[in-house]
């Protein structure tokens, strides 16, 4: 979808050039390295005779102008305002062979729309216009790169829309993850470069529009120095966040607020009594896709409004009431790293379950339980004391105490405190124990 975008841009941008400026449609494209032999190829097999050939430039920025790079008559004489030897017809017998094509070792500035043009007897028979597009490759650092160094790989043709895409290719033959910055620049990064990434980096460009070439290829070797170790240059955050959350919910870890490569999350428990006890606990490394999480599934990248595809970092931890401590957030960026803490404290949750209701009839049934238990506590007591009071009354026969104790209560009650405790057990009215228990 990119690459198509850009495409519309390029067509586009050119058709408004042409119009404006009268400059002529080309019908080749090539690319080429500063210094790299190059040749723009002019065939024409059915000319022959005295033929004259012509190269013109048009360099860009100069439109409309057109200067002369280089004549040949049918005397084979041989002239033009460049002296570099380097810049020369690739067959002295071109009227034999039809072969006009031009080799040269192209600087910076030679970049623009080339002129073959081919006369007999002043007329014009053909002309070719061919567009040279430049290309300037950085690496940085420059080989032999220090271990643990970020590594960049740039690349960028003038004019731009001279090709359609840039892609970067791993020795492993994997195309690396690419970013085209501010002014057509093409970047691959490895942030980390170990001893396995030495080897030959391609650079592969795409040529808009008719070229003879649908793609072009160049490699950069690049090597890494085992013996220097590159230390990256920190810099803290002043502030420092200090939060709480219940246990099992989500929390955010925010990460410092700068675009970065890779990001490392740190833990060190709330218990740990000693620095050196804290754990790397997730790795993520944007360019080289790579992700490596201790904590999984609790612990993940956050989501938008953040894009860690891009270099913006946050993390959404889902704790438990043992991950609490300090979280420290570090984001790399070319050679700089940025700091951010998080004191979390995790709050552990005695969950209350309720009380299933109960239905209306059985309510009432538990309810009643304990009258009835009461009503037969009384009716058993009751009848243990009738019991006693018969035993009682048979040993008065026995002893001849032929008194009647129903008769006259009151003076019982008035007789001065005895061994035995004797109770009246005659019907009182409606409030009777006996109608009482009864009722149940």
């Amino acid at each position: 979808m990119e690459c198509a975008f850009l495409t519309v841009i390029f067509v586009s941008f050119f058709a408004v050039y042409s119009s404006f400026s009268g400059a002529p449609d080309w019908e080749d494209v090539v690319v080429a390295r500063e210094g790299i032999p190059t040749v723009l190829i002019c065939t024409d097999t059915t000319v022959r005779g005295a033929v004259a050939i012509n190269w013109k430039v048009q360099p860009v920025g100069l439109e409309k102008e057109w200067k002369l790079v280089l004549s040949a008559n049918e005397k084979k004489e041989f002239s033009g305002s460049t002296t570099e030897k380097s810049t020369r017809l690739t067959d002295p017998n071109f009227q034999d062979s039809g072969v006009f094509s031009l080799f040269l070792l192209p600087r910076f500035e030679d970049r623009g729309l080339y002129s073959c043009m081919l006369k007999q007897k002043e007329r014009k028979l053909k002309e070719k216009i061919i567009l040279l597009g430049i290309l300037r490759v950085t690496v940085v650092p420059p080989p032999p790169v220090p271990r643990r160094s970020p590594l960049r790989l740039s690349a960028r043709v003038f004019p731009d829309y001279a090709v359609t895409q840039i892609t970067w290719t791993a020795p492993s033959g994997i195309i690396m993850k690419s970013e085209r910055k501010p002014k057509s620049s093409v970047l691959a990064k490895l942030p980390e470069v170990e001893n396995g990434d030495t080897g030959a980096y391609v650079c592969t460009v795409y040529p808009w529009g008719n070229s003879s070439n649908s793609l072009l290829a160049f490699s950069v070797n690049v090597t890494v120095d085992d013996d220097k170790v590159s230390s990256l240059r920190i810099t803290h955050e002043n502030t420092e966040i200090s939060t709480a959350t219940q246990a099992n919910t989500p929390v955010p870890l925010t990460c410092p607020d700068v675009k970065g490569d890779y990001v490392w999350l740190y833990w060190l428990r709330a218990d740990a009594k000693k620095n050196n006890e804290m754990q790397l606990v997730y790795k993520y490394d944007r360019w080289r896709g790579s992700t490596v999480n201790n904590k999984s599934p609790m612990l993940e990248l956050a989501g938008s409004p953040y894009d860690a595809e891009v270099g913006s970092f946050s993390f959404i931890l889902t704790p438990g009431y043992k991950d609490g401590g300090l979280y420290i957030c570090e984001v790399f960026y070319n050679e700089d790293a940025f700091s951010k803490r998080t004191t979390l404290s995790v709050l552990k949750v005695s969950v209350s379950v309720p009380t299933p209701s109960l239905p209306p009839s059985l309510s009432a049934l538990l309810l009643l339980v304990p009258l009835v238990a009461a009503a037969v506590g009384v009716l058993l007591w009751r009848q243990k004391h009738i019991s006693d009071r018969g035993i009682e009354q048979s040993l008065s026969v026995i002893s001849r105490q032929t008194e009647n104790i129903y008769e006259n209560p009151e003076d019982i009650r008035q007789a001065p405190p005895q061994s035995s405790v004797y109770m009246d057990l005659k019907p009182r009215g409606e409030d009777d124990v006996y109608k009482e228990l009864e009722r149940y």
